[in-house]
């Protein structure tokens, strides 16, 4: 990946970045302030497609709203995926308020609540349990309600995913219900009064590699196979996860999508086909939907030199965009794709600049020894591959700066 090729999948307006076919400025002065992020539906839709042609056309696509669950762009997207999956009650009244059925919405992730439960279990979705004393919660539910509630058992497989940004398979996790124990507790509750469709295996997630995303497939279907075994009906539902990973450095590669279909054909029309016809076979994805369609912009406010350094100080910074800033300190912080957005074309290049926020914390760097056009004052400072875990995965309260406007173009 490289910054000449994010600026020309948004285009080129008058020199500008554009954003939702304008140049960036004129977005700006129609939304009226800065900071804020803009996510352009062209680019959503492009997304979408890719993954219709290059998938199975039997993989139902589902949509993690925790990604990005602003309600503009789930409505969208619940007229081209097939599914959502959603981790909270505030996740599943969004989910409920766009166009999908609830019988296509999923309800995964440790730790739900009483209260989530029972409305899960009353709305109709399928829940995503992660232990037994959640299963069981989730059949008081509906004998409370008199709704027999759908389920999926989440399962922790006895294997890792390698180059996984989060790992969250093998060895003790709080994720899922371990491989080997999901016999035990599927007999356990033989006899509840529960519509037990399937299994869910979420490995791991934002992994480049194709060919460790293809192993971990193959190792999916087979686990699903063994436990299948134990289950009351024949399986109706197998969730694969995801973890399509987008480039974030301008070193890293994009993700070959190509060989993860192919590896995706074989499977379907080969183990799973003939081990689960009746299955609905789902991919779960939501930074790859999403992630690349989106931009932060924040406004330049100063411009000053520290003993031969200079510094860009915004608008905007770590509490709106965590993911940017290094997250809190990681080991090895690496900069998102940054640049100025309000002149792409005709500026000389300066290297060595720092853009920071305007927090009272070192912390709050969004782009370290930087080579970009020239800035000065009141100019927009793009940061791409915004469109995912941005602004509901940061300190929003932090300092009680205003939140960003979110526009869907």
């Amino acid at each position: 990946m490289n910054l000449a090729a994010l600026v020309a999948r948004h285009g080129v307006i008058d020199g500008e970045l554009g954003v939702g076919g304008m140049p960036l400025s004129r977005l700006a002065a129609r939304i009226g302030s800065t900071p804020f992020f803009a996510y352009d539906r062209s680019l959503l839709d492009a997304r979408v497609d890719l993954l219709r042609r290059v998938l199975p056309e039997r993989i139902e696509l589902s949509y993690a709203v925790k990604a990005n669950p602003m309600a503009a762009i789930v409505q969208h997207l619940s007229h081209r995926v097939d599914r959502f999956d959603i981790a909270s009650a505030r996740e599943l009244r969004t989910a409920l308020d766009a166009d999908l059925p609830a019988s296509r919405i999923s309800f995964a992730g440790p730790g739900k609540t009483l209260a989530e439960i029972r409305q899960a279990v009353a709305a109709g979705v399928l829940v995503e349990v992660e232990s037994a004393t959640e299963l069981r919660r989730v059949v008081n539910a509906g004998d409370e309600l008199a709704v027999m509630p759908r389920v999926a058992i989440r399962v922790n497989p006895d294997f890792a995913v390698k180059g996984s940004g989060m790992r969250m398979s093998g060895g003790p996790q709080q994720f899922g219900i371990d491989e080997e124990r999901v016999p035990a507790v599927l007999a356990q509750f033989s006899a509840s009064d529960a519509d037990i469709a399937g299994f869910h295996v979420f490995a791991g997630s934002q992994n480049l590699n194709a060919d460790v995303i293809a192993a971990s497939q193959r190792r999916i279907v087979d686990v699903a196979a063994a436990l299948s075994e134990h289950l009351p009906r024949p399986l109706r539902y197998l969730n694969l996860g995801g973890g399509f990973g987008i480039p974030y450095a301008l070193r890293d590669e994009d993700l070959d999508l190509d060989r993860v279909g192919a590896n995706l054909r074989e499977l379907v029309d080969g183990p799973v086909i003939r081990r689960f016809p009746d299955a609905a076979v789902v991919v779960e994805l939501g930074r790859y939907i999403v992630g690349e369609c989106g931009v932060y912009v924040t406004r330049v406010l100063d411009r000053k030199n520290s003993r031969g350094r200079t510094f860009l100080v915004v608008d905007g910074g770590m509490h709106h965009h965590l993911a940017a800033s290094g997250n809190l300190g990681q080991v090895i912080r690496r900069n998102f794709p940054i640049t100025v957005g309000n002149h792409i074309e005709g500026a000389e290049a300066e290297t060595g600049v720092d853009v920071v926020g305007c927090l009272c914390t070192p912390l709050d760097l969004l782009g370290a020894d930087v080579r970009m056009p020239e800035a000065t004052v009141d100019d927009l400072i793009v940061i791409f591959q915004s469109g995912a875990y941005a602004l509901t995965a940061s300190p929003t309260a932090f300092l009680g700066h205003p939140e960003p406007i979110e526009v869907l173009v």
